[in-house]
């Protein structure tokens, strides 16, 4: 047996020192001393055997021996510790947390809590780690379970179980009432959470309604209590009707339907050619109107108020047509024999003659006006007749000539010289020649005559000749109207021709981190203007806010439209994880590495990334036991890259390749985390192709057959004599192929110079050179590996260095984009490497499709937005839209109201069309792409013949849409248009050429055949007729012979007269039963009376003139008496008997004020109307007062009196008077002109 050599070694120097203990082995709260210990001493080199209290474990045995006279730990480091538990287990539908310790070990607790809606089975809710593990078994949660309901009584329910059994937490029951019966509490309640039910149940009780408030109403025979289905009858108070109806019922929700009673009221009444006062947009029963009609219309009935009754407007307030007034020809007079009555009826007719200078429109020296229900026609009866007989200062015409009002004719004016307002056009107005006949000189302007308010005159010269263009510049920060930092005048007769502006502007700012929203995109911004912005992805206002709006000011900008990079919150990290770095703040792309404590294994990732969503993947956890996986899943239209297992251990990473013509989508590979693998990848099908095979220049390819699907490659080979330099394959990726190799010739292949290489041991002449394909090895300095490099064309691969390489960092595992298909993995990915991203289903992605790892960040952040649905498809001409191939062999029209992002539609064209590119439009992102279009196919020679007809023209061909015109032989002529038109493929229908002469002579009453009687008469005679006695002809006389039909009818009216009106007191002589146009009869008063008027009748086209009065003489009126700018409507007499009235007219734009009848009595008439001045607005005046007028479409040129007329300033001017100023009146002829400066 074999002392330790510390044993002997305490023996020998106990022999050699030995002093007994005093007092026995020390006790310890963790530890348990073996044995019995009551004596005094103990010897030197005795010892004392430790044992661990329940629940706590060493390694080997703790012994302590007494040495020099104390008591000596022979093995310091082993003590009592706590016994680990381990995990204390999951339970379904639950969790748990350490209520007590902070370890998995001896004396720790755990509490479980189930999820909500679920509850736990017993009454032990937790575990305790106890000497022998573990107490009591892990809790279980079952789904929370309500108790029965039953039905309510005169009430039934529905719910998702039989009434016996009882309801697991969120189902809900609803409750419904026997009829004549309402609910009394909710309508549906939910098991909730602890196994109660969210409400009582509710009650079902009869249905009663207590008579309703009815606003300005009353119930008919009032009760109590109304039950269901009860009817009441209401009436509503005077100046009130029904809403909707006058009884309402008894239900569950009340009163139905609601018993109202509304005011009585009428609307705003529609009057046309009327006005009326007041004006409300309401009238109350009773109230009154007052209204008045247009000029040329009168009320259709007597008086002019009408009342708002129940059954509306009573009389109704219409205004008709009124017949013509008392003609007033402007520059002109009626013709002297014709003594009227006015108004006249439609229809009737006056003969007129014009002043000196005007004539009729006509140019006859006299004419007629007609009244028709527009009024008088010709509107204008008298237009000025201008002479053109002499030109100051310009050349004169070679004879005079004469031009009617509203003609110009062309003038040249001497040089130097020009027409008013530099024009070279006169034209004939009622007041003249306007220019005047005379050339003035041309006018100039200078730059003294205008200010530029902020900006200055860019050109030197002092003046400028009229019609000349000059430029000017605005300072700094301003800008013309336009936005332009420059604009431009031009010298006019009148002046320069507008005031320059120059407003404050804002140039568009610069953004930091953000760019201008939809809306705010332009150059340039006015003073006070606001521009909205929105921050980049990722990035916010200092408020943290995405949007923003910033205002021009005259400083500049408000503010500046910055973003800052947004934060992630600091991670919560458990008590075992250690974290790098660490910082008060974590911006938008800081990685988290992690690493676990005490020989614990990390779940999850090691390292996570800050993004704008926040952390991503999530943050991992600490386990001290992990499981292992079973064989990785299958992944549909992919294999494993490498060799399969039975288990794999925690961590082991598999990666997946796609099949052919298959693209991957996620990451392509999958860790073993925990017992489970992470998430699976998608490979999705690539549908696009590669075209043809790009050609190699001094190279061949091998065998392949079209077409070329993803993942599809081709290898290729050099000419002899030629090297090829990449390689040798490539392949279709996503419809493209990747790059060529080239084939260079051998003899021309560069060779590669060995230049000094900084830090390399490597002995190597300068300036030595190898042939292509060489492979040099080298040594750097400290290092005890060779490098190597190989000379391509020239270059070596790899560069030849000794620089020490930067180490490379890992990117943390590809985060869960929002939006996107689930990709959680907990891989980390070498820099360069990238990921395909795909958004969830009815999402697209409008940025990168794809991630990349790039210095230990991810970069390129897709953006799945949701897909936005089209409307209707774009309509095309002779074309009409069907849906997929199925449906149009069906022949049947899609027309849904709404189309998913990516639906194809395809147009078919009609019979004669064909598309001219492709057949669809597709729906992306709301709108429609553009539509095909439907082309005519063109019409095979030659057109169809038709008898006694020519085509106009021949042609090899015709296109869609050309016509072709036909021509009738002599005598005959087309019936219908002449020409036809190529329309798809097909000729429309050509006309007939028909007998174009005339047979049967046309008959007309009252009128006569004047020119010779033949048999048959040629298209394009014509026939002249005559009315005859009694009869007047009213428009042309001739009839003519178009295409075998007559065309035209002499119109005969009748003119005559019967029956001269009866004159009481008088007498006819020589009375007739028919008189012609313009025979007059006399009449003669009895005795003792005398004749107020004329003393004859005149018949005129069927009516006579007015009769005279036979009266007594005592009282009688002489003329009524002249008022300015007005006269009487009928033709003054010398004399008028009493009681006569006479109506008074003003001339045009003046106002008449008074009474427009005067009336005869006691031989004076009563007091005349006044005709008040109207006012004429001058150009000129508002030209030197630099207004305008306010409303351009109303060219007031002439208002009456009271009227109200508005004026502005003229661009580039500002007012002067007060804006009180700019709304005037006419005032007796006058009107206050405001001022602008």
């Amino acid at each position: 047996m074999r002392f330790p050599a510390k044993i002997v070694w305490l023996m020998l120097w106990a022999a050699c020192v030995a002093e007994d203990c005093t007092e026995p082995p020390p006790r310890k709260q963790t530890e348990i001393l073996s044995g019995s210990w009551t004596a005094q001493t103990y010897q030197e080199g005795t010892q004392a055997i430790y044992k661990c209290h329940p629940g706590y474990r060493t390694l080997g045995s703790i012994v302590m021996a007494c040495i020099g006279g104390k008591w000596v730990s022979l093995h310091p480091s082993r003590i009592c510790q706590k016994k680990p538990c381990g995990h204390p287990g999951d339970t379904r539908f639950g969790s748990f947390h350490l209520a007590e310790g902070t370890k998995f070990e001896y004396g720790a607790k755990v509490v479980y809590t189930c999820d909500e809606g679920y509850q736990m089975l017993g009454e032990q809710n937790f575990r305790e780690c106890e000497t022998n593990g573990w107490s009591n078994s892990v809790p279980v949660c079952e789904v929370t379970k309500c108790s029965p309901v039953t039905e309510p009584e005169n009430g039934i329910l529905s719910g998702a179980q039989e009434p016996s059994q009882e309801y697991t937490f969120g189902q809900v029951v609803q409750f419904e009432c026997n009829s004549g019966y309402m609910l009394d509490g909710p309508k549906q309640i939910h098991c909730s959470t602890g196994g109660m039910w969210s409400e009582e149940k509710p009650k079902c009780v009869e249905i009663a309604c207590r008579p309703p408030d009815i606003s300005h109403g009353y119930p008919v025979s009032p009760k109590e209590i109304y039950k269901a289905k009860e009817r009441m009858q209401y009436k509503c108070a005077r100046g009130y009707e029904y809403s909707e109806r006058g009884d309402t019922v008894c239900t569950k929700f009340g009163w139905v339907p609601a018993p109202s009673c509304r005011e009585k009221t009428c609307d705003p009444p529609h009057i046309p050619n009327g006005f009326y006062t007041p004006e409300l947009t309401k009238y109350r029963a009773d109230d009154k109107i007052s209204y008045e009609c247009k000029t040329g219309f009168y009320p259709a009935i007597h008086g002019n108020t009408a009342t708002c009754t129940g059954s509306g407007w009573q009389p109704a307030p219409r205004c008709t047509l009124k017949p013509c007034d008392f003609p007033v020809i402007k520059h002109g007079s009626l013709y002297y024999p014709y003594r009227h009555y006015f108004p006249a009826r439609v229809g009737q007719e006056v003969h007129y003659y014009c002043d000196r200078y005007y004539v009729p429109p006509s140019g006859n020296y006299w004419a007629s006006l007609r009244c028709t229900r527009e009024g008088w026609s010709p509107e204008i009866p008298c237009l000025r007749q201008c002479t053109f007989n002499y030109l100051e200062n310009g050349q004169v015409p070679y004879r005079e000539e004469k031009y009617l009002q509203g003609k110009t004719v062309k003038v040249s004016c001497f040089n130097g010289f020009s027409l008013q307002n530099n024009q070279n056009t006169m034209t004939c107005t009622e007041n003249g020649w306007s220019p005047p006949a005379k050339c003035v000189r041309v006018k100039t302007c200078s730059k003294s005559d205008i200010n530029i308010e902020n900006g200055y005159f860019s050109e030197s010269e002092f003046t400028y000749p009229l019609n000349t263009q000059t430029q000017y510049k605005c300072k700094p920060g301003y800008v013309t109207e336009d936005g332009e930092t420059s604009g431009s005048l031009t010298c006019l007769q009148s002046g320069w021709s507008a005031q320059p502006v120059c407003i404050k502007s804002c140039d568009k700012p610069v953004f930091e981190n953000a760019r201008a929203k939809s809306g705010s995109e332009g150059a340039w911004f006015k003073l006070n203007e606001e521009l909205h912005y929105e921050c980049l992805q990722g990035f916010e206002s200092p408020g943290g806010n995405t949007t923003g709006t910033i205002v021009c000011r005259v400083d500049g900008w408000s503010d500046k439209p910055t973003c800052y990079e947004r934060e992630c919150n600091i991670p919560k990290i458990e008590a075992y994880l250690d974290v790098y770095p660490k910082e008060n703040k974590y911006k938008v792309g800081n990685v988290l590495k992690f690493s676990c404590r005490e020989r614990l294994t990390m779940v999850g990732a090691d390292s996570v990334q800050c993004y704008h969503f926040g952390w991503s993947p999530d943050i991992p956890t600490c386990k001290g036991r992990v499981k292992p996986c079973g064989p990785p899943p299958l992944l549909l239209n992919a294999e494993v890259k490498d060799m399969q297992k039975e288990e794999y251990r925690h961590s082991e990473v598999v990666e997946y390749v796609c099949s052919p013509r298959f693209l991957m989508k996620g990451s392509h590979k999958i860790q073993c985390v925990d017992g489970e693998w992470t998430a699976l990848p998608v490979c999705v099908e690539e549908t696009s192709t590669c075209g043809d095979i790009p050609n190699l220049d001094h190279g061949s390819v091998g065998a392949s057959d079209p077409p070329y699907h993803h993942g599809d490659s081709v290898e290729f080979s050099c000419k002899e004599a030629f090297t090829m330099i990449g390689p040798r394959s490539i392949t279709c990726i996503s419809g493209k192929w990747t790059q060529l190799p080239k084939c260079i010739a051998t003899d021309e292949l560069e060779r590669c110079k060995w230049l000094k290489i900084p830090g390399s041991e490597t002995k190597l002449h300068d300036n030595a050179e190898f042939d292509h394909n060489t492979n040099q090895s080298y040594k750097c300095r400290g290092k005890p590996e060779h490098k190597y490099s190989v000379c391509i064309n020239g270059r070596w691969d790899p560069e030849l260095t000794c620089e020490e390489e930067a180490q490379v960092q890992l990117c943390p595992p590809p985060p869960q984009f929002p939006n996107t298909r689930s990709m959680t993995t907990t891989v980390n990915y070498q820099n360069g490497e990238k990921v395909s991203v795909l958004c969830q289903e009815n999402y697209i992605n409008q940025d990168a499709e794809e991630i990349e790892c790039k210095d230990g960040r991810w970069w390129s952040i897709p953006h799945c937005v949701e897909k936005i649905s089209c409307s209707q498809p774009p309509h095309i001409d002779h074309g009409t839209i069907q849906s997929y191939s199925s449906i149009e062999e069906r022949g049947e029209i899609l027309e849904p109201r709404v189309y998913a992002h990516g639906t194809k539609l395809n147009y078919t064209c009609e019979d004669g069309f064909t598309l001219s590119e492709e057949d669809g439009t597709t729906c992306y992102m709301g709108k429609w792409s553009s539509p095909p279009r439907c082309v005519g196919l063109p019409c095979e020679p030659p057109p169809p013949s038709i008898p006694n007809g020519v085509l106009s023209h021949t042609s090899d061909s015709y296109q869609y849409g050309e016509e072709v015109t036909y021509d009738c032989v002599k005598g005959f002529g087309t019936d219908g248009p002449a020409s036809i038109r190529c329309l798809g493929g097909k000729w429309s229908n050509p006309p007939e050429c028909i007998d174009t002469s005339c047979v049967n002579l046309p008959h007309f009453e009252d009128a006569v055949l004047t020119s010779k009687r033949k048999k048959s008469y040629k298209s394009g005679e014509k026939l002249t007729f005559k009315c005859q006695l009694y009869y007047k002809l009213d428009g042309s006389n001739t009839v003519e012979c178009i295409n075998s039909k007559w065309i035209g009818r002499p119109a005969c009216r009748d003119v005559s007269c019967v029956n001269p009106p009866s004159v009481e007191n008088a007498a006819l002589q020589n009375p007739k039963p028919r008189y012609q146009s313009g025979e007059r009869v006399r009449y003669e008063c009895l005795k003792p009376y005398d004749l107020f008027g004329d003393v004859e009748v005149t018949c005129l086209n069927g009516t006579w003139t007015k009769p005279p009065q036979c009266k007594d003489s005592q009282g009688k009126c002489g003329p009524p008496p002249p008022i300015d700018n007005g006269d009487i409507t009928s033709f003054p007499l010398p004399v008028y008997p009493p009681g006569s009235t006479v109506e008074y007219q003003c001339q045009s734009y003046y106002e008449l004020d008074g009474n427009r009848n005067v009336i005869c009595r006691n031989g004076e008439w009563s007091e005349p109307p006044k005709c008040l001045e109207a006012c004429v607005i001058s150009q000129e005046m508002m030209e030197k007062h630099n207004i305008e007028l306010r409303w351009r479409y109303a060219k007031k040129i002439y208002s009456k009196a009271n009227d109200i007329i508005e004026f502005r300033c003229k661009r580039g001017y500002r007012e002067k008077s007060p804006a009180r100023n700019f709304r005037v009146a006419c005032r007796e002829g006058r009107v206050a002109y405001p001022t602008c400066g």
